[in-house]
């Protein structure tokens, strides 16, 4: 076989970038939803979907065919204007989004898991109309080194359902030696490029902002289906 011939089957033979690859069914109605995927805004974005593994609090796989993270317009060029402001920080840090868009049948599905229990609090309950997340204008995201994707310290693990994970309370676990000064630091640096880009933080989970109000998202977005 000539050499360029051997070139061209070789070439055919690569797996396609992620982004050229076969989007799913879930991704197809996000898309058709109005929704972007978050690094076709900026590439430069670390993703790792929580919920696309079963390493999260429900213990079980929620997303079978979605594998990247969506959000609203608006919410995904703010991303990746805190993406910008991290960068012009920390060039060396880049922000790791774990979740984004989630619809409302896995909002119902997580609720289920919590029904009943103290843990209930954190879960927006669908029947409520459900979370910002269910409208793609939350994101759940952290810190992580550019070059490996290997996450920062915060204190907890994203997930965590419980009182370390609070916002309004850290300084006081961190004085008490139950939070680290490192995480701690970590913590404020993710609110502040958020909050330079128009989130706010959720105060019970450090990980979770918000980019509307449920007020806002309920009179003016769509639930996402």
């Amino acid at each position: 076989m000539k050499p360029y011939l051997l070139l061209s089957v070789l070439w055919f033979c690569l797996p396609l970038p992620v982004e050229a690859q076969k989007k799913t069914a879930a991704e197809l109605a996000m898309e058709r939803q109005g929704l972007v995927e978050v690094r076709s805004v900026d590439p430069t974005l670390h993703v790792s979907l929580m919920y696309g593994r079963a390493d999260n609090f429900t213990g079980r796989v929620l997303y079978t065919d979605l594998h990247h993270a969506y959000l609203h317009p608006e919410a995904a060029r703010a991303l990746k204007r805190a993406q910008t402001e991290l960068r012009r920080l920390r060039p060396d840090l880049s922000l790791k989004v774990y979740d984004a868009a989630r619809p409302m049948s896995v909002q119902q599905k997580m609720y289920d898991v919590v029904r009943g229990t103290s843990k209930s609090i954190y879960v927006s309950n669908p029947r409520n109309g459900g979370g910002l997340h269910n409208y793609g204008l939350a994101v759940d995201v952290t810190l992580c080194h550019a070059d490996t994707g290997d996450t920062l310290t915060m204190g907890t693990v994203i997930d965590h359902l419980g009182p370390l994970a609070h916002v309004k309370t850290e300084a006081g676990n961190a004085a008490q030696g139950r939070l680290s000064a490192e995480a701690l630091e970590n913590r404020r640096l993710l609110r502040r490029v958020m909050a330079a880009a128009g989130f706010k933080v959720l105060s019970t989970e450090w990980w979770h902002f918000n980019f509307k109000s449920r007020a806002t998202a309920r009179k003016y977005y769509k639930v996402i289906r």
